[in-house]
């Protein structure tokens, strides 16, 4: 089993709500809960298999959500220490926070009831935990016309929500930039 992206699950709930605070949102906590299971799936799919956070989620009635998160938040932000979130990972979230951020919350609740992992997982029993396997195989096949899913099934593909990175040059401009790879010798 690989090491996490990030520590604990608190940096990335962090990290979403600061970036709700720097863009002017409150972030309402089940908004919270589906972005971050959002980022756990796609992460997931964009690195092999590799999980985000030490999270685990469960189908509750409303949607999923991260238990640790949902108890050590429901007083309010809690007090922690927290580590910087590396580059990778930082890339996906802002991906997902563009995708999804500007989504209400009763959006993004119907739109993951919808999705099988959840669904399953729900229909076995209501706190049922939701599989990482099975978040994985579902956000990775969508829009590769690898496994047909019914036509109220609508997540995104990996690669329309992985943002691709702006690089600018000295005077701030953003441009295109392509990694050098050197010519193969005849």
């Amino acid at each position: 089993m690989r090491p996490t992206a990030v520590e604990s699950c608190f940096e990335v709930a962090c990290w979403f709500l600061d970036r709700a605070v720097d863009d002017g949102e409150y972030l309402q906590p089940q908004k919270l809960h589906r972005l971050m299971y959002l980022a756990q799936a796609y992460f997931g799919v964009l690195q092999g298999g590799a999980k985000l956070m030490p999270a685990t989620f469960i189908a509750s009635d409303d949607g999923p959500i991260e238990p640790t998160i949902f108890r050590a938040f429901a007083r309010g932000r809690p007090a922690v220490d927290l580590k910087p979130v590396e580059e990778t990972p930082r890339h996906i979230l802002d991906s997902i926070w563009r995708q999804f951020g500007a989504h209400s919350t009763e959006h993004l609740n119907k739109l993951i009831k919808r999705h099988p992992p959840y669904a399953d997982a729900y229909g076995a029993a209501p706190g049922t935990e939701i599989m990482f396997e099975g978040m994985v195989e579902f956000y990775g096949t969508q829009g590769l016309g690898r496994k047909p899913q019914a036509a109220t099934v609508d997540a995104p593909a990996a690669g329309k929500v992985l943002r691709p990175k702006v690089m600018r040059n000295h005077s701030g401009k953003p441009v295109t930039a392509h990694r050098w790879t050197p010519k193969r010798a005849p």
